[in-house]
């Protein structure tokens, strides 16, 4: 496997689900150090309670002496404060390092998306938002529950000292008989784990298809796909309610099995301590000492039986969180870091993948280029050949940016001289001005006039906040048309030297498709414009302003001229005046 760096000095991902928890702890190793011993001191305070008042019983009240009562009082008194501020700090510290421990996944999970080479997941969006969240904390939780589980075992083996004090036969027993009900308690785990496991990655599909759903309610709406889309989602859901209630059932098994053993195990011992009482051979306190550590011992006997769940669903979300890290980058970035040129020069020469067959297309410096292409597959695979995002052995020929390949260019390179414009584009939580340009690189007058190349200055005229309205998470406020808009005057205000742009023009109508291809034109194609625009499109509207059309069939390029000479063409008069 490839292993990826992540910001702020964290390591490489882990290669696997036990080496991922060992890290979160290793790397908060001094809270956890100080969240275990304070939390064991915590356990050691509530068994030392009923070991006191046996005390008290036997050298105080038995023996009725005020100051020996005042005085063993007093301890009574240090074992409760030490029990409240034990626990306090320990508590503390431990949920310091779950969140601590959230957010650094939180950002390993965003960094691995986010970053410029990408991922290659194939994940739902719900499912990765289910991954930064329920996953990460339940990972991240693991060293709190482990600190717990610490104090219990320590407040067992205490107690069982204390009781072997007492009486040898009490003290074996609780030895003895602890670990024998934690063995049978463990045989449920590897199913818990298993079925964590499917519960985990049920729920992250059922969110993932909730979440596409909402953002496509209009379409759907549109077509009258209510009923189907609700299916989509009812089987979905089912699915995820049938690996919720195996796992609640394997839940229930553990804790009943817990419960019952435990329970059984912690009767037997006090009926043993009531046996020896009667027979002589403890004192009354010592009875005490032994019923209330008795009942003590429930909790953290319960505890330690837990502990096989708890960890069983931190390696479930754990294995979630390895392998979608360990997916590959998009995009496969190279060394090279060649100086620009004056104007940037797309070309593809003979390349053939896919639905591509020798296409073969180089454009020109300050060009307006427009590409009809009878297949959306074909127009698919040359984006994403002009991405990067296509690659590798079976792509033949040469793709190349300012005559090095992109293949061999830096992702920085790329970046800084190119910019591939999607057809299906997503708007980001925030204000209509971060979304146009996040680095604050223009005034408000220079986005006007982008707004206004893209036909979208109304939707900052109807709004009283103008570029600072608010744009819900993926635009769903908008219209179609709206959304595209604003891609396309994002796009532009990005200013790249080569632009290329997929279907801009949609989702909008004919006369502001004429207004966008005069705004296109005017902003990127002045007098002495270097810039490059490559545009896949089927608008009239668009192809007219094109100094050059580019008609691509059968996943070649068959013809070339304007848009008014290619129309004497049938097939592409088909394509573009349907």
């Amino acid at each position: 496997m490839t292993s990826h760096s992540f910001p702020n000095g964290t390591a490489p991902a882990p290669g696997s689900a036990l080496k991922l928890l060992l890290r979160g702890i290793r790397r908060n190793q001094a809270a956890v150090a100080r969240s275990f011993g304070l939390l064991a001191a915590w356990q050691l305070s509530e068994a030392m309670v009923p070991v006191v008042v046996g005390l008290v019983i036997d050298h105080a009240v038995a023996g009725g002496s005020v100051t020996t009562l005042a005085l063993w009082g007093g301890v009574l008194v240090l074992v409760f404060a030490s029990l409240m501020f034990t626990y306090r700090f320990g508590a503390a510290d431990g949920y310091r390092v779950d969140q601590r421990e959230n957010h650094r996944l939180r950002g390993e999970i965003a960094h691995h998306v986010l970053r410029p080479s990408g991922a290659r997941t194939g994940a739902l969006s719900g499912d990765t938002l289910s991954l930064a969240t329920n996953d990460t904390a339940s990972v991240g939780g693991l060293a709190r529950s482990v600190g717990y589980t610490f104090a219990s075992a320590v407040a067992v083996l205490v107690s069982a000292v204390v009781l072997l004090r007492i009486d040898l036969a009490i003290g074996l027993a609780v030895l003895l008989g602890v670990p024998i009900v934690l063995g049978v308690v463990q045989f449920v785990t590897p199913v818990l784990s298993r079925r964590n496991r499917d519960q985990r990655a049920e729920i992250a599909r059922t969110s993932g298809t909730a979440a596409d759903l909402v953002r496509g309610l209009r379409v759907i709406k549109g077509i009258g796909a209510e009923d189907e889309a609700a299916a989509r989602y009812r089987a979905r859901s089912q699915g995820a309610r049938s690996a919720g209630i195996r796992l609640a059932g394997s839940h229930g098994l553990m804790e009943g099995v817990t419960i019952g053993l435990s329970g059984l195990f912690l009767a037997g011992v006090t009926l043993l301590a009531g046996k020896r009482a009667l027979e002589g051979t403890i004192t009354i306190g010592q009875l005490v000492s032994i019923v209330g550590l008795t009942q003590f011992l429930a909790v953290p006997v319960q505890a330690l039986g837990r502990v096989g769940t708890q960890v069983a669903a931190a390696y479930a979300s754990a294995s979630r969180i390895v392998d979608f890290l360990r997916t590959p980058p998009l995009l496969a970035g190279g060394p090279a870091e060649p100086p620009p040129g004056p104007a940037p020069v797309v070309s593809l020469r003979d390349v053939t993948t896919g639905p591509l067959d020798g296409f073969t297309l180089t454009s020109r410096p300050g060009e307006l280029l427009c590409l009809v292409v009878d297949d959306p597959a074909a127009t698919r695979t040359l984006m994403g050949l002009l991405t990067g995002e296509i690659h590798g052995p079976d792509v033949t020929g040469e793709v190349l940016l300012d005559g090095t390949a992109i293949s061999e260019l830096s992702l920085r390179a790329r970046t800084a001289r190119r910019l591939v414009n999607p057809h299906h584009t997503e708007l980001l939580e925030g204000t209509l001005r971060s979304n146009l340009d996040p680095d604050s690189r223009h005034s408000d007058t220079d986005l006007m006039g982008i707004l206004g190349a893209a036909a979208a200055q109304d939707i900052v005229d109807l709004d009283e906040q103008g570029l600072d309205q608010r744009v819900t998470p993926t635009g769903s406020a908008y219209s179609g048309g709206q959304r595209q808009r604003i891609a396309l005057a994002r796009a532009l205000a990005a200013d790249p030297p080569a632009l290329l742009l997929d279907h801009p023009t949609t989702a909008v109508d004919a006369v502001t498709e004429q207004q966008i291809a005069r705004g296109i034109s005017a902003l990127r194609h002045g007098s002495a414009s270097t810039r490059t625009t490559w545009i896949v499109t089927a608008s009239p509207a668009l192809l007219a302003q094109a100094e050059r059309v580019v008609f691509v069939a059968g996943g070649r390029v068959v013809e070339e001229g304007t848009h008014r000479e290619l129309l004497g063409r049938p097939a592409y008069q088909e394509l573009v005046l349907r």
